[in-house]
């Protein structure tokens, strides 16, 4: 098969997608990287609907290549994730208003074009988390304590463009990552972005019944393929508070070949929505049955 893998400069070196990469190419597939960031790209020219088998997007939230990738679905092309599912998570205040209207355990969420709106939050709603709606990988994710930390905070938030604002979850400093690929469902536990703790040590633990049934939701909400899902363990239950389109799927077994034989399943399907997930240990969780593409293999 030929594969066209979108890679932001900000990837260029990493893992996830190079292993993913390298173990297509071993495999004998050929892999055509473009880089949106770093190209001067003729758009009337870049985009050949018959060329690739699948296009896939790593990238960061405000990169050009998710226009790239749009295009490409508009010539037909098949994608690795919907571009539009991809830009429904992208865009976080966006992905709140579908997740809570489709009954996802999100926390309420705030959403303004200027930081100096964010007064208008009743003190009552206080802490809050603050982070820009198209941020990634924790950037700029911040603990606001009160109204008066609020104000002193702004000159710093005014430079993030549209934010959101949600709630703080009462949680002992760590989070769940569920990873979703190839119809498995994989959870690691670590240190949450808001308590930094070098003694922390990310790995990988079991799923319980409820928690692999809200990531399984998420994944037919959103209509993503290969996707990760931010838990958090509040009071009330199992809260998600992030989604994120072609995660870096740290601590799952054998990951690349993981995500490399899910990749060639959505090519040769032509693409589907979110596929029937399973946890991994296998957990007896009642999951409701959703459209599912043979993930293949490597040959």
């Amino acid at each position: 098969m030929r594969l066209c893998f979108l890679v932001e400069e900000h990837y260029r070196h990493d893992g996830m997608p190079n292993e993913v990469i390298g173990q297509l190419t071993a495999w004998g597939h050929r892999v055509d990287v473009v880089r949106p960031g770093g190209s001067l790209l003729r758009m009337s020219e870049v985009v050949d609907a018959g060329a690739h088998d699948a296009w896939v997007l790593k990238t960061v939230s405000g990169g050009p290549g998710l226009t790239l990738l749009e295009a490409a679905a508009a010539a037909g092309a098949t994608t690795v994730n919907d571009a539009r599912s991809i830009r429904g998570v992208r865009d976080k205040a966006l992905a709140a208003a579908i997740g809570r209207g489709r009954g996802l355990p999100l926390p309420p969420t705030y959403a303004v074009a200027r930081p100096e709106l964010l007064r208008e939050i009743p003190a009552s709603e206080y802490p809050l988390v603050v982070k820009p709606a198209d941020g990634s990988s924790g950037r700029a994710v911040r603990l606001v304590s009160t109204p008066e930390r609020l104000e002193a905070m702004l000159p710093v938030l005014a430079g993030e463009g549209m934010l959101i604002a949600q709630p703080y979850v009462p949680n002992p400093g760590t989070d769940l990552k569920v990873y979703g690929v190839g119809g498995e469902l994989f959870a690691t536990e670590r240190c949450s972005p808001l308590h930094p703790d070098p003694t922390v040590r990310e790995r990988r633990v079991p799923l319980s019944a409820e928690v692999a049934a809200i990531a399984a939701q998420v994944g037919s909400v959103y209509g993503l393929d290969l996707y990760g899902v931010d838990v958090l363990l509040g009071p009330e239950g199992p809260v998600v508070v992030d989604v994120n389109d072609f995660p870096s799927f740290r601590q799952v077994p054998d990951a690349a070949a993981r995500v490399a034989r899910a990749v060639l399943g959505l090519a040769r399907a032509g693409g589907s929505a979110a596929p029937c997930l399973r946890p991994y240990p296998s957990l007896p969780v009642p999951i409701p049955a959703q459209a599912s593409a043979g993930a293949g293999d490597g040959a």
